[in-house]
């Protein structure tokens, strides 16, 4: 069976990790350097419950509360992951804009979103508690992770939770695996 096509954005606050989230998850490493991204995209070919996925990952430019919604993101995605960093209360006011921002300019109640707050290896300088990224989601109906990018923590979850939300709202359910991983 050929893999199923899907388009990803990757959304949030400038820093917030997203650039290194993105090339941990396709190319295996981390990227320590920071280089601000005005666009790049990335290709990775994964399988998620015996199903092959050829996932276009389009990682944006960092957004602030005063960004105006690129179009162009609206248009043939699949899906979003929207970042914030756990040591940014500011990252985590923007991302619930680009999200509203986001509803607005699709014209739609519900987008499958994964909430992602990211660079758990800095846990002494929390300032986003993991409640309140967990209630975030739960009232967009979204799904939730915190990550680390550095020590590719979660990193594959981000897009296997993503794409399951995808099959959902195309009314193909998947079947819930009873593999737990605690």
């Amino acid at each position: 069976m050929p893999p199923k096509e899907r388009n990803i954005a990757m959304m949030g606050y400038r820093s917030v990790g997203k650039s290194s989230l993105s090339i941990q998850f396709v190319e295996g490493q981390f990227v320590d350097s920071y280089d601000p991204t005005i666009e790049n995209t990335f290709t990775k070919v994964t399988r998620v419950n015996s199903q092959d996925y050829g996932v276009k990952l389009v990682d944006t430019a960092g957004q602030d509360e005063y960004s105006i919604f690129p179009v162009q993101y609206s248009m043939d995605f699949h899906g979003y992951v929207l970042v914030y960093s756990i040591t940014s209360q500011k990252s985590f006011e923007v991302i619930k804009i680009i999200y509203e921002k986001l509803l607005d300019v699709m014209g739609k109640k519900y987008v499958p979103v994964v909430l992602v707050g990211n660079k758990t290896d800095l846990h002494q300088e929390r300032t986003v508690s993991t409640d309140e990224g967990r209630k975030l989601a739960e009232s967009w109906r979204a799904a939730f992770l915190e990550t680390s990018a550095k020590q590719n923590e979660s990193v594959a979850d981000i897009f296997h939770q993503l794409l399951l939300l995808i099959e959902n709202e195309n009314g193909n359910p998947q079947e819930k695996s009873s593999c737990i991983i605690s």
